[in-house]
């Protein structure tokens, strides 16, 4: 039996969220509803400009610490790879993540010095999320945070799409995807975000090599990385880059390949307010359900609770006893 269910591998980013009106991406050039990458100093600029505004919340980050968490919430044994320095903001990521009961090769001992990446997000009237990220150290994440026994003694490897913008970090994935394949571990790829995507195209396709056993995505991603201009014509060849596939279509519900067949997971009415981390949370719950002996589609359903929940709120998880009250709530 597996120690863990899920190995996580991604960017350590304390979220900072922030509500703003539209017309603030204008004044200060950003991009509506996309994830950008930013320096340090552009970092500085845009968190000087919100001025006054507080952040509702600040939580451990990255998609994929979201997802991990999650499927620790449900009842799952987790384990995080992440690179933060030994600064305030890296202490309360390593504490937050222990809080959470994920567990994680960040220890006292080996924080580097530096700064820890931050993604301010930033929530629009809209339930629109805009997030500018400052990676940090974490952009220096290499495979030397892997820790080989933990990812040998776990159900599924989850690589979280944005690491693979980065050299260091694709590397990175695909030595943990071969150590996960030898040793009997299945592959999860999330694609993270439509404009990652399109930058790092070429590294999605090498770390999916000739194929993966999973792979999330909403639609806008699932036509990029397969060139294809329709969600029907993408679904199909997307069953050859993974055995199975879970995509998203927000207030639609999503759309799961089991490997056979294509299931139609309805929508749960919600009221969305932030849609900040439904992504992340509909792979936590997905990957609960499945590493939890569940079908598909079982797995698809409280997923799609989990993340109809999330967006209701401000911040990208919901807590311990929310998640519990939904598992009770779909699976019996």
């Amino acid at each position: 039996m597996s120690q863990y269910d899920v190995f996580g591998m991604g960017n350590a980013l304390v979220d900072l969220e922030f509500n703003v009106q539209v017309d603030f991406f204008t004044k200060n050039n950003i991009e509506k509803g996309l994830m950008t990458l930013i320096d340090e100093q552009r970092h500085h600029e845009i968190f000087r400009n919100l001025g006054k505004a507080q952040a509702e919340k600040m939580a451990c980050g990255g998609s994929a610490a979201n997802t991990v968490i999650a499927t620790a919430q449900l009842g799952g044994k987790s384990f995080y790879s992440c690179k933060v320095s030994n600064d305030s903001f890296g202490q309360f990521y390593m504490k937050d993540l222990r809080k959470n009961k994920v567990e994680t090769n960040l220890q006292e001992e080996n924080l580097s010095a530096g700064h820890t990446g931050k993604c301010l997000v930033m929530i629009t009237p809209d339930a629109d999320r805009t997030m500018n990220t400052y990676l940090g150290i974490t952009a220096t994440y290499d495979h030397e945070q892997l820790d080989l026994e933990a990812l040998k003694n776990s159900q599924y490897l989850y690589i979280e799409g944005y690491l693979l913008t980065s050299p260091a970090g694709k590397h990175a994935a695909l030595h943990a995807k071969d150590i996960a394949q030898k040793n009997g571990v299945k592959v999860a790829l999330t694609l993270s975000d439509p404009g990652v995507v399109g930058f790092a195209k070429e590294h999605f396709l090498e770390v999916i090599g000739d194929g993966v056993d999973l792979i999330f995505c909403n639609e806008e991603e699932a036509m990029s990385i397969t060139g294809s201009e329709e969600i029907e014509v993408a679904r199909q060849k997307m069953r050859t880059m993974a055995k199975s596939f879970a995509i998203t279509q927000g207030k639609n519900g999503a759309i799961i390949f089991d490997g056979d067949t294509f299931i139609d997971i309805e929508p749960y009415e919600t009221k969305a307010i932030n849609t900040n981390g439904a992504g992340d949370m509909f792979a936590g719950a997905f990957l609960y359900g499945l590493t939890a002996g569940h079908s598909h589609a079982a797995a698809g359903k409280l997923a799609s609770l989990a993340s109809s929940q999330v967006v209701s709120q401000m911040g990208p998880r919901l807590t311990t006893e929310q998640m519990q009250k939904i598992k009770e709530r779909v699976i019996h």
